[in-house]
C-alpha cells in the first residue's frame, strides 16, 4: 500500500513514520518549506518527501492520503485526490487503525487544551499508561509507532474530524460550540458543529459521549442525530439526576456513586473552567478513579500556555496571556472573568466575527481597546460609538507601550485576541511569547 502525506508538521511527520513502520511505501509533500528539524527526521529515516510542491503525479497514486489538517478541503490538490477516489484521513484516523489502546477524544469550540491536559492530567496522577496528542503534544501516529499506551487523551479539531472514517474513542466530549471557522465551512454554524459532533458518529453503546446540556447547538442538533454511545451531560444551570452539575459552592458527579467538591478548591478560575471540570471529572469517574484522585487532580492542575495565563504584575498592572482566544467566544470568558478595569488587546485574522456577543461585557468591564492587527478596520468600526478610547497598533512593541501608558495601578492588560494570529504572527503561541517578552522586558527596565 502507498501512502502520501500531505503536509510535513508535527502529525505529518508522525503518520510518514508510522506508515514506514507498518512496512508502506510512504511519500510526504508539503507546499510549503518544511522545517529543518522535521527534514532531519525524514533524512534520518529515509522517508522521500517533497518541499515547496506538490507533484500531482506523485500525490494522485496513492492508495490512502493522510492530510494534515491545515490544508483547505477546498484546495485544488484535494478536490483532485477527492475525485479518484482515493481515501483521504487525518492524522488521528490513520494512527488510531493501529493501536488497541482506549481513546478518550475532546473537542469544543473553547476550553479543548484546558480540558484534555487536566483530563491527561488526572490520568497520570492515577498512574495510568497513558499518551497526551491529537492537537496538542507530540504526535499521535509517532507515539502509537513508538509507545506501548493502553490509552490516549486526544484533543481533536474540527479539521481532524472532517477526515475521519472509522474513528471510535471510547470516551468523547464536546464541550461546547459558537461560531469559529466559519470561513472553511461556507459561513455556515450548523455546518461546522456537525464536523464537531463527529466525534461520536461512530461510537457504539459501549462507549461513552460526554456533552454540554446548556448549550443551545448542541441540544438542537441532539435531536436531530442518532447518537448510540452512552450519553452524559454537564450543566452549571440545572441539577442532573445523571451526569455531572454545579450545586450551590460546588461540583458534583452523578454517577455509580456521587463526587463532591468545592468550586473555591479548583486550581482553575473562571465560569468556563469549572465546566471544563465538570466533563473532566465525568470522564475520570467513567475510568474509575477514586474521589480522592480526581480531588487531588482538580486542585494541582496548572493552567495551560497562553490561555488565561498570568505574566506579570508591573507598577500594579496585571499582564494576562490568553493569545489562545482566537475566536469572539474564547474573548468573552476571558472578559467575563476579568474582575478589574481591563484593557482588552484585540485583533489579527478574522474568521468572520460577530462581536456583538461580547459587546455588553466590553461596556462593563473595559477601559480601552487596544488593537493588534495588520488590519484591524472592522474591530475599530464595530466598537467606535459604543467603546472609547480605541488605539490602533500594527506591533508587538507598539501595542504593549500604548498599554502602558494607559493602564493605572488596580487595571488588568488583557491579551485576548478573538481573532486567528496569522497577520503579524507564526501561530497563536508566536503571538503569546512575544506578547510575553515584551511584557517581561519592562521589568528588566526597570
Amino acid at each position: 500500500m502507498k501512502i502520501v502525506v500531505l503536509g510535513g508538521g508535527e502529525s505529518g511527520i508522525g503518520a510518514a513514520y508510522l506508515a514506514q513502520k507498518k512496512g508502506m511505501e510512504v511519500f510526504l509533500s508539503d507546499k510549503g518549506p518544511i522545517r529543518e528539524e522535521y527534514k532531519h527526521q525524514l533524512l534520518t529515516h529515509q522517508i522521500p518527501f517533497e518541499e515547496n510542491q506538490h507533484t500531482e503525479s506523485e500525490i494522485l497514486s496513492a492508495d490512502w492520503v493522510v492530510k494534515s489538517p491545515g490544508i483547505p478541503k477546498k484546495a485544488a490538490i484535494i478536490q483532485k485526490i477527492v475525485e479518484k477516489g482515493i481515501r483521504i484521513s487525518s492524522e488521528i484516523e490513520f494512527a488510531a487503525e493501529f493501536t488497541n489502546a482506549k481513546i478518550i477524544a475532546i473537542t469544543g469550540s473553547n476550553g479543548k487544551t484546558t480540558t484534555t491536559s487536566l483530563i491527561y492530567h488526572t490520568l497520570v496522577n492515577d498512574h495510568f499508561n497513558v499518551g497526551l496528542g491529537g492537537n496538542i503534544g507530540k504526535s499521535f501516529a509517532k507515539q502509537v509507532a513508538d509507545e506501548h499506551y493502553d490509552f490516549y487523551v486526544l484533543e481533536v479539531s474540527s479539521f481532524q474530524l472532517d477526515d475521519i472514517q472509522n474513528f471510535r474513542p471510547y470516551i468523547s466530549l464536546l464541550l461546547n460550540l459558537s461560531p469559529d471557522h466559519l470561513d472553511q465551512y461556507n459561513y455556515n454554524y450548523e455546518e461546522y458543529a456537525l464536523a464537531k459532533f463527529r466525534i461520536a458518529e461512530n461510537q457504539e453503546n459501549d462507549s461513552f459521549f460526554i456533552y454540554n446540556k446548556d448549550d443551545e447547538m448542541s441540544q438542537k442538533l441532539l435531536s436531530k442525530l442518532n447518537i448510540k454511545a452512552k450519553m452524559l451531560p454537564f450543566s452549571m444551570r440545572e441539577k442532573l439526576n445523571e451526569g455531572a452539575f454545579v450545586d450551590g459552592d460546588s461540583i458534583r458527579v452523578k454517577l455509580k456513586e456521587d463526587f463532591a467538591m468545592k468550586i473555591e478548591d479548583l486550581s482553575l478560575v473562571g465560569s468556563h473552567n469549572v465546566a471544563n471540570s465538570l466533563a473532566a471529572s465525568i470522564a475520570g469517574k467513567l475510568l474509575n478513579i477514586s474521589n480522592e484522585s480526581i480531588r487531588n487532580s482538580l486542585m494541582t492542575f496548572q493552567a495551560v500556555e497562553h490561555r488565561l495565563e498570568f505574566v506579570a504584575e508591573i507598577n500594579g498592572v496585571k499582564y494576562i496571556n490568553d493569545s489562545k482566544a482566537t475566536n469572539v467566544n474564547a474573548a468573552y470568558f476571558a472578559l467575563e472573568s476579568m474582575k478589574t478595569p481591563t484593557i482588552w488587546i484585540v485583533g489579527g485574522t478574522d474568521k468572520g466575527n460577530d462581536y456583538e456577543e461580547v459587546e455588553e461585557l466590553v461596556r462593563r468591564k473595559v477601559k480601552a481597546i487596544v488593537c493588534l492587527g495588520a488590519d484591524n478596520k472592522k474591530i475599530i468600526d464595530y466598537f467606535k460609538n459604543k467603546k472609547e478610547p480605541i488605539y490602533d497598533t500594527h506591533s508587538i512593541k507598539d501595542c504593549i507601550a500604548i498599554c502602558e501608558t494607559i493602564a493605572e495601578k488596580g487595571d488588568t492588560v488583557l491579551l485576548s485576541p478573538c481573532c486567528a494570529s496569522f497577520d503579524l504572527f507564526k501561530s497563536y503561541e508566536d503571538r503569546g511569547q512575544q506578547f510575553k517578552h515584551e511584557v517581561l522586558k519592562r521589568i528588566s527596565i526597570q
